[in-house]
């Protein structure tokens, strides 16, 4: 009787080994090697936008003009052709700041790979296990898939407000034109709202996100001039 209930307690334990392995290893590493080379049908985001009934516009582009890639590398993760998935000077320094002032929310140090297995995998919810999965996808994609892929990937999902998903759903919605033909202010000012994009109009920008915009400019001239965007050209 004891051996049977040892099978029985063995058989459970395998199915959830099993069960674990394809949720945590063959499920990710299949989505990633098929969307290295697919265009995502959509994102958890898109589906929680959708019953929030705030839409999800999302087209795939395979047009993405470099100036927003320079922009958004400049506003988001200067470092991000140097790193492999975790940029820890920017994490130590967020850690830092928050030690200086515990009430201070800590501030994000995500870069634009943690920030593209984010949006491509998990829910929008704050907790430990999402970073966990977060960083633990993080590592998969930067092993599966080439810089200028994530970079493409994260251009295309990201949620930039309204509904709105990618920057061609983006472009067409605050400048009423495909992405391609996005100019250097458009992308800076698409970059200046990433941050939150629900509250910050890339179309009617107020005095920060016009400052912002400013600000990026500069930087994604820094990107092109320091070789920052190497990666993806």
């Amino acid at each position: 009787m004891g051996r049977l209930r040892f099978a029985k307690r063995g058989g459970w334990l395998r199915r959830l080994v099993v069960i674990l392995f394809l949720v945590l290893v063959a499920a990710p590493v299949a989505l990633l090697l098929l969307f290295r080379f697919v265009p995502p049908p959509g994102t958890p985001e898109m589906l929680v936008s959708l019953i929030e009934g705030k839409g999800a516009h999302y087209e795939w582009t395979d047009q993405l003009p470099p100036i927003l890639g320079k922009s958004v590398i400049g506003s988001e993760d200067q470092n991000f052709c140097n790193h492999h998935g975790f940029d820890w000077k920017s994490i130590d320094q967020a850690m830092a700041a928050h030690e200086r002032d515990p009430r201070k929310r800590l501030r994000g140090a995500s870069t634009i790979s943690q920030q593209t297995a984010r949006t491509l995998f998990l829910v929008p919810a704050r907790s430990w296990v999402r970073k966990g999965m977060e960083a633990y996808l993080t590592v998969l994609m930067e092993a599966l898939w080439p810089k200028k892929r994530i970079l493409e990937a994260y251009l295309n999902l990201v949620d930039w407000g309204k509904g709105n998903f990618g920057a061609e759903a983006a472009s067409e919605a605050y400048f009423h034109k495909p992405a391609r033909s996005l100019t250097l202010a458009d992308a800076a000012r698409l970059a200046a709202i990433l941050p939150d994009p629900d509250v910050w109009n890339a179309e009617r920008p107020g005095p920060y996100v016009a400052s912002r915009t400013k600000t990026i400019v500069a930087r994604s001239a820094e990107v092109a001039r320091d070789g920052l965007d190497v990666c993806v050209r």
